[in-house]
């Protein structure tokens, strides 16, 4: 599946700016601690999976305790915690009603089954070839259908066979609802969306908040209905956890079509399993560390496989565990081994405590869960690539239809789009002086462009001139008889008739498909799209003013029509860049270039010699960095800071000239690169190196020195430094030479700069051992070297609350 990875700095090419990993006390530490997180969430949030799927409440528990166990064991990915998923809570309902409980628990052996055999042949990267439109679009139908179903249970009454059918029952659930029922609903949903605000309160009620807000909210959710509920002394459902009865529990032969069984084993796998792996991903990037898809793939058929041998739910990845347990600090699969077995202590030692639980409170609970998988950050982004008919048909198809009918109408739609833009070409006609004609063709002619392409021929006068300009692109038979069949017609009638294929190196592809030209021949004779190279032209104006109006001019015929649209959205909803990225001013620095970033990707910060000044730096003071590092932490909630130097840089040569040091009045310059101070320092005490080649001369060594001691300063700054704790920043040093065109970035744990290579598969073994090293892990851990290639493959990240994968939902 093409995944949503930015443009900008990520792990898999870059090095977070990270202090080595802890010794093994503290990883086991960490790892209880995060596993104890993970379980608080995990018991509410089972229980509530199992009520909404109609199973007994005990195989929610019996999904988590093996999914954390199992899958953990034998998973790829260590971070992942497993257990019953949202995302085939209908599915699973759907089965429970035609073919029983046990029945089910015999389908969830075989889904494990075919896993195992996928994982086996190593198919996994083939599960993240979906369209990322058809995920959101099954995520939000499958969350609008269990939104709408568990509504009926927090208004006390039972949810219907159908969305259909909740939909139409509701008016009157709604006139006449259970008030106690309704009120422990309404707590839980209130806990779930005050919790997290609560260290936004003001002076010491913040501070108890945010203490307080460490509690996992559906926990406290759960737990405050549930105490409100036992003290008003309310008359209500409460869940039933039955007793383990193995005869109740272990799978049975279903009875059914054979072809119906085969397609609810295929549409559980292929849920389960791309849910798992996009999830393995997310928890990848968001611990920066590289995992194996294939084994991940086969630790989720283990799991699976055991879960409907003891009576389990079927058992995914989740994003909503997995985030909980990088945040947490967990650090080993032993977080989430661990989680499991707390999890299986629960449910045999807790029973009296989770019967208190009323139904409300966990039906609100997964209602809110179901109405988070409708995510309008998704839906956004959908509408962006102009994909939004295959999320919204996918949608409606799972509420109507179901997962299975709604996946396969949304891939249908998909490829027929995706057909459409392909074979859809432009025929426009020209008709000049004399009477001479000029049709130009762009894009594939095939034979869906055949009718466009015989009306245009048709209504070129009998006798005319014409040439017939094609730019290259594909031409199949059908367009190809049809064209020479309209020359030798229209020479019949005493016409003459080109045909030319010209590529136009200057042309530009305007995201509808239409071909524009580039800059006619002007001063310059140069690319609109290449400005740049303006200053390498044989014709030169000598007034600089004059250059600079040109391009502009260039610019509004040109390009401004291509990015109208992108910039007018901008102006709509604000900038929302996931990047600080502080350079240099250096004229030959184009930060969009070597970043190939657009509008609204960076926000960008530059200033002679790409410093950030420490506080209270004597001589030196300047706060208009700070402000803009401390405007883009804590405004923009940017995710990632990256401080870029460059070769040949003049005020790295200026340090080593003394220009700071010079006696007399200090000048603006002079005061200024006192800031750099701290890096002469570090150059003559533990100067940084490149790690495939030399430095060509002491410059050199001092801008990749500097790049080092300004991301140290970085962490003066107190949002950078709350941010960075929290796991929720990342600081990237990088440096790019102009002489080779040739981008470097730090890596941390060595104390060397690596080469960014053009193909991310064949990165230098540095970069695959330290690059992805999070902060707490063994940076001698060596990753695999295929998921630095999957992070890669797509064009565009995250990188919306980077912590997940945006197409996950819990």
């Amino acid at each position: 599946m093409t995944l949503d990875i930015s443009s900008a700095p990520i792990a898999s090419d870059t090095t977070d700016h990270a202090p080595p990993g802890p010794g093994p006390r503290i990883r086991w530490a960490q790892d209880l601690s995060a596993s104890l997180v993970v379980f608080l969430i995990a018991v509410p949030f089972s229980l509530g999976i199992a009520l909404a799927t109609g199973a007994p409440l005990t195989a929610g528990l019996a999904a988590a305790a093996v999914g954390g166990i199992v899958a953990g064991l034998f998973g790829g990915t260590p971070l992942q915690v497993s257990g019953p998923s949202a995302a085939l809570t209908v599915i699973t309902a759907g089965l429970i009603a035609q073919y029983g409980w046990q029945a089910t628990c015999a389908v969830t052996v075989a889904v494990g089954l075919l896993q195992l055999l996928l994982g086996a042949r190593r198919v996994a990267r083939t599960a993240l070839a979906v369209s990322p439109a058809i995920v959101h679009g099954m995520l939000a139908g499958v969350g609008i259908t269990i939104a709408v179903a568990q509504l009926h249970v927090v208004l006390g009454g039972s949810p219907q066979s159908s969305t259909i059918a909740n939909l139409l029952a509701l008016p009157g659930q709604l006139a006449g609802p259970h008030p106690p029922a309704l009120l422990a609903g309404a707590v839980t949903v209130a806990v779930l969306l005050g919790w997290p605000r609560l260290g936004r309160l003001p002076g010491r009620a913040g501070e108890f908040g945010a203490r307080l807000a460490k509690v996992p909210g559906p926990l406290a959710g759960v737990a405050l209905a549930t105490a409100l509920v036992f003290t008003l002394d309310l008359r209500l459902a409460r869940i039933e956890l039955p007793a383990w009865r193995p005869q109740a529990f272990l799978p049975a032969l279903p009875h059914g079509p054979v072809l119906g069984l085969l397609a609810a084993v295929l549409t559980v796998t292929a849920v389960a399993s791309v849910e798992s792996l996009l999830s393995a991903v997310a928890i990848d990037r968001m611990s920066r560390r590289t995992g194996d898809l294939d084994r991940e793939l086969r630790g989720q058929g283990l799991a699976n496989l055991a879960s409907g041998l003891v009576g389990g739910l079927p058992v995914a990845g989740g994003a909503v565990r997995g985030t909980a347990n990088v945040r947490a600090g967990g650090q080993t699969r032993w977080a989430s081994v661990l989680h499991g077995v707390w999890v299986l202590a629960a449910a045999l030692a807790l029973t009296g405590g989770l019967r208190r639980i009323p139904l409300a409170a966990l039906a609100a609970l997964v209602l809110a869960v179901g109405l988070q998988m409708v995510n309008f950050a998704h839906i956004r982004k959908v509408h962006r690539h102009r994909e939004f008919p295959v999320y919204l048909i996918t949608v409606l198809g799972v509420v109507i239809a179901g997962v299975l009918w709604g996946v396969a109408i949304g891939a249908g739609t998909a490829i027929l789009l995706a057909l459409y833009r392909l074979t859809r070409a432009h025929v426009d006609v020209e008709t000049g002086p004399g009477g001479t004609v000029t049709v130009h063709t762009h894009g594939p002619l095939t034979f869906t462009t055949v009718p466009r392409l015989s009306r245009a021929l048709a209504g070129i006068p009998a006798g005319a001139e014409v040439t017939v300009v094609h730019d290259g692109s594909f031409l199949d038979h059908a367009a190809y008889e049809t064209l020479h069949t309209w020359r030798a017609g229209h020479q019949n009638t005493g016409g003459r008739v080109s045909l030319v294929t010209r590529r136009q190196d200057d042309e530009v592809l305007d995201p509808d498909g239409t071909v524009r030209a580039g800059s006619s021949p002007g001063p310059h004779r140069c690319r609109a799209w290449t400005p740049w190279v303006g200053h390498h032209c044989i014709e030169q104006q000598e007034d600089p003013h004059g250059r600079l109006l040109d391009g502009v001019r260039v610019f509004q015929l040109h390009t401004a029509p291509l990015i109208r649209p992108e910039l007018a959205r901008l102006a709509r909803e604000g900038q929302t860049p996931s990047q600080l990225f502080l350079t240099c001013a250096d004229s030959r620095m184009v930060t969009s270039m070597i970043t190939n970033s657009g509008p609204g990707d960076l926000f960008t910060v530059r200033n002679v010699g790409n410093l950030v000044p420490a506080p209270h730096e004597p001589g030196a003071a300047d706060d208009s960095v700070a402000a803009a590092v401390q405007y883009a932490v804590e405004v923009l909630e940017v995710r990632s800071i990256t401080v870029c130097g460059h070769s040949g840089c003049g005020a790295m040569q200026a340090l080593l000239d003394g220009v700071h040091e010079r006696p007399g009045p200090p000048t603006p310059l002079a005061r200024w690169l006192r800031n750099g101070r701290g890096s002469l320092d570090r150059l003559r005490r533990v100067p940084a190196e490149f790690a495939s080649r030399p430095v060509v001369d002491v410059v050199e060594q001092l801008c990749i020195t500097n790049v080092v001691q300004q991301l140290d300063q970085l962490m003066a700054n107190p949002a950078v430094e709350r941010r960075v704790e929290e796991g929720t920043l990342r600081l990237v040093g990088m440096y790019f030479d102009f002489a080779t065109a040739q981008a470097y970035v730090l890596d941390r744990a060595a104390g060397t700069f690596s080469p960014v290579e053009a193909h991310p598969g064949k990165r230098p073994n540095t970069i695959e051992r330290h690059a992805e090293a999070p902060i707490g892990t063994d940076p001698g851990v060596r990753p695999n070297a295929a998921s630095a290639e999957r992070v890669n493959e797509d064009d565009r990240v995250p990188v919306e609350g980077s912590e997940e994968d945006p197409r996950l939902a819990a």
